[in-house]
């Protein structure tokens, strides 16, 4: 079951993590962002995972996509809400 709240924590987390992301400039601080949203999706609600990575297993995993997923979750996620 997804949850109001599970959806508020991820968008929070997620939307936060993204504008750093999206604007920062240092290898190690984009390197520690995918880390500490990897780590999140490990714990985070299996449903709502499901559901904003549409059926794809690496995402938010996976270097090269990145920015891209990071950008397709906060937009559905904000969608949710």
């Amino acid at each position: 079951m997804i949850t109001k709240d599970s959806i508020e924590t991820a968008y929070s987390f997620f939307h936060q993590k993204e504008r750093i992301y999206l604007h920062s400039t240092l290898g190690w601080q984009r390197d520690d962002i995918e880390y500490a949203i990897e780590s999140y999706v490990d714990d985070m609600n299996p449903e709502l995972y499901e559901l904003i990575a549409g059926g794809r297993k690496d995402f938010l995993r996976d270097h090269q996509h990145f920015q891209e997923d990071i950008t397709q979750a906060v937009n559905t996620l904000e969608n949710l809400l």
